[in-house]
């Protein structure tokens, strides 16, 4: 008899007082992790500093509340922060209050999107984004994010427009960078990037944002050109949406189903992965509704969508979290430092930029890249394809173009499958193809195996092969079909069917089938090609019906 797992708050069912203290370790590394990161992605967002805290606020509750993986930690997350902001910059100007009421509204949408998938157990929709999809995505957004900071980093107004214009106009205005600002930028880069190669705990971005912070303050570097991010608002965040219209929802929904396929490929991805490296069970719907749940929290409370963090979850595996009490906890912190937000007026714009720096050439799998080019080019083209287009064109053509691409593959390699020819391995009553080597064909007989279903868009090659290999069989009496990959027949792989065993008739070639499925057969009968080749000449394998056919020598 199954246990009933109750719908809320699973990860503290049957918690152990043992388990406090890792999970008071593992809240304190999330909270020096998670308040600079999520200051940067709010930047990265095009939204106001706070609202980055709001919805690392809102991803954990609702994910603790919702959710079943015990370590998943969601809130701003710098892979779709890039890839709705290029879509909402379309709509309204950064940083106005209708790009606000936008996020909220994308949010509210997406996370919609999310948690529907998750209720109606769908989640198989992000299978399409295959792992050289994904690898090229991210690596597109790595590098929109690096391009998009590169005015930060080095002190220099901000641009706006497509990613080679932003690039050119840097670059031509490279006699004007702030030499303070560049040091600063690249001081913070070093720090965050020598604690991750020391230890993954060690707050790197918590150091390089205080001391980038009091270095700007005591020197007065805000008077030599350094930008800061200034005034922040650090009041209790406003419930609610604003500008909602049906026009606007129509505008929105677009960027929300881009930005809801990428959060559930990226959810289902760290949920699974990091229940396989902790040995406990999830269930990856509910954490779909969790992460979609978020969203919509995270919209009606000012802010923009979230989404689950591979990095993150990863600091609280690793800090030896047991439960969402370390997300919790965290959040709790968070929130009682909202008021003391205004602290944060000298932090360098440049500190958050570096951050996104490091966090752009986490993304950015060279590896990865190398490896799906070392396995297949095709594959390593739709790679390269979704990088360039992400990066240069748009996130959502790079994604839809690319999907496109890897489904006609798919059905380039459907309507075009291999016939195998078998041969008996000796001794035994087993047949394999003859390729494999250690097998030989049994004299006047022809067993072929084709190992996918028989439809519209395969028949034409499946006659081909047919009658190639009979051809070079030189038209042996009795001819054997293993169906048993053959798991559907539509109405023209029927009929091509029928148009074979006219061939075969004419040729005076007996023909069985071997190892036909149910399904199979029921769609034969249906289409009289069952009583046209018989019952008796359906065989349970390969071997019975050779031995039963087989000419007998002389």
């Amino acid at each position: 008899m199954s246990t009933l797992r109750p719908p809320v708050l699973r990860s503290l069912v049957g918690y152990k007082r043992t388990w406090l203290l890792p999970d008071a370790v593992a809240a304190l590394t999330l909270l020096v992790i998670a308040v600079p990161e999520q200051l940067a992605t709010s930047r990265l967002a095009g939204m106001p500093p706070i609202t980055g805290l709001y919805a690392f606020v809102a991803g954990t509750v609702a994910f603790a509340v919702i959710g079943s993986n015990p370590q998943m930690s969601v809130g701003a997350d710098s892979t779709i922060a890039p890839l709705f902001a290029v879509g909402l910059s379309h709509l309204a100007p950064l940083d106005s209050a209708h790009y606000i009421a936008l996020a909220g509204i994308l949010a509210l949408v997406a996370g919609g999107i999310v948690a529907a998938i998750g209720l109606l157990r769908m989640g198989w929709i992000a299978e399409f984004l295959s792992a050289p999809i994904i690898t090229g995505f991210l690596a597109g957004v790595s590098i929109i994010i690096v391009v998009h900071q590169l005015p930060d980093v080095l002190g220099l107004p901000s641009v706006s427009g497509t990613t080679i214009h932003r690039v050119v106009t840097v670059v031509r205005h490279l006699g004007h960078a702030n030499v303070d600002t560049v040091v600063i930028a690249m001081c913070v880069l070093a720090v965050v990037a020598g604690a991750e190669r020391i230890d993954r705990r060690l707050p790197g971005a918590l150091v390089g944002l205080v001391g980038s912070t009091l270095v700007v303050a005591v020197a007065h570097l805000h008077a030599h050109g350094v930008a800061v991010i200034g005034t922040v608002a650090h009041g209790a965040p406003h419930v609610g949406l604003h500008d909602l219209s049906w026009s606007t929802l129509g505008s929105v929904f677009p960027i929300a189903g881009v930005v809801a396929l990428v959060v559930i490929s990226q959810s289902a991805a760290t949920t699974r992965a990091f229940a396989d490296l902790g040995g406990y069970d999830v269930d990856v719907a509910k954490d779909f509704v969790g992460v979609g749940v978020g969203s919509i929290l995270a919209g009606l409370t000012g802010s923009f969508p979230v989404d689950a963090s591979p990095a993150r979850t990863a600091a609280v595996a690793s800090a030896g979290g047991k439960s969402q009490l370390s997300g919790l906890g965290a959040a709790v912190v968070v929130v009682a430092l909202v008021p003391a937000a205004g602290a944060l007026h000298d932090v360098p714009v440049a500190t958050l930029g570096a951050i996104l720096l490091f966090v752009a050439s986490r993304i950015f799998h060279v590896k990865d890249l190398r490896s799906v080019a070392h396995f297949d080019l095709f594959e390593f083209g739709l790679a390269l394809v979704t990088l360039l287009i992400v990066a240069l064109v748009g996130v959502e053509q790079g994604i839809g173009l690319a999907v496109l691409l890897a489904i006609l593959d798919r059905a380039r390699l459907s309507a075009r499958p291999s016939v195998h020819r078998l041969g008996r391995i000796p001794g035994t009553t087993s047949w394999q193809p003859l390729a494999m080597g250690d097998s030989n064909e049994v004299p006047g007989v022809l067993v072929l195996l084709f190992a996918t279903s028989l439809y519209y868009a395969n028949v034409e090659h499946f006659r081909a092969q047919i009658g190639k290999e009979l051809a070079a069989a030189g038209t042996p009496p009795v001819f054997v079909l293993d169906a048993a990959g053959m798991n559907d027949v539509d109405f023209t792989g029927c009929r091509s069917l029928n148009r074979l065993l006219d061939e075969l008739d004419q040729k005076h070639v007996t023909v069985s089938l071997a190892r036909v499925g149910t399904h199979l057969r029921e769609n034969l009968k249906k289409s009289g090609l069952l009583e046209r080749i018989g019952e008796a000449h359906l065989y349970p394998s390969v071997d019975a019906a050779v031995t039963a056919l087989a000419p007998r020598p002389s």
